[in-house]
């Protein structure tokens, strides 16, 4: 592959596995932008929602989008416009949110190299020709540690939130690409985080990166 060409890194996590903080750090790194809530800020000002809507409504194993768009921003009468000066439509299904994402991380690849977290990314941009995926995993006691510290929670509350976010991310990423984000043959590369800090993680990804002869 060509050193001089465009890349992607995707970085697919469990959430407490410091995933996203990975991500950050190698793109650092590496010099390119990290895509994350840029990315939710598009669906955000494409569908007027909030990001914990988007991140719910992506979890559900049925449509209910209507429901969500007309208790948060009321569906105006026919021919009416909305303050932000876009039209909304109780047709607005989970199918459109996963089309809208899938053409702003394909933008976002296009424009330049870049490192992007979660979205589905290994599977969306599974053709881009320059391209290397990861898994970022931890045991589940150190994801419980890890929310507990970041987020000020008690050991209750982490836990019912890595099962819930376990379960919608799951729910999501097999509704749209017939597979589970577990199978690591999804991947490139698959890092338990066990014993290991986010820079160590970076070091071993840049050391597969030089070993391997990726272009970037």
């Amino acid at each position: 592959m060509d050193i001089n060409s465009k890349f992607v890194i995707t970085i697919s996590r469990e959430v407490g596995s410091g995933g996203r903080t990975i991500g950050r750090k190698l793109a650092e790194r590496l010099g390119v932008r990290f895509c994350d809530k840029n990315l939710i800020n598009a669906l955000v000002e494409k569908f007027n929602l909030s990001s914990g809507d988007i991140e719910t409504v992506k979890g559900q194993k049925k449509n209910w989008l209507a429901d969500l768009l007309e208790k948060y921003t009321p569906i105006p009468h026919a021919g009416a416009i909305g303050s932000t000066g876009q039209e909304f439509s109780p047709a607005v299904t989970n199918e459109d949110l996963f089309k809208a994402e899938s053409e702003i991380l394909r933008e976002l690849a296009s424009e330049s190299s870049c490192v992007i977290a979660g979205r589905s990314g290994f599977f969306i941009l599974k053709d881009h020709p320059n391209k290397l995926d990861i898994f970022i995993q931890s045991s589940f006691s150190n994801r419980v540690s890890r929310i507990m510290e970041k987020q000020g929670k008690t050991a209750e509350e982490a836990e019912a939130i890595i099962k819930r976010v376990d379960e919608m991310r799951e729910n999501y990423v097999q509704r749209y690409t017939s597979t589970s984000r577990y199978d690591a043959r999804n991947y490139d590369l698959v890092l338990n985080m066990d014993g290991l800090s986010s820079d160590e993680a970076v070091d071993i990804i840049l050391a597969y990166i030089k070993a391997q002869g990726k272009a970037i």
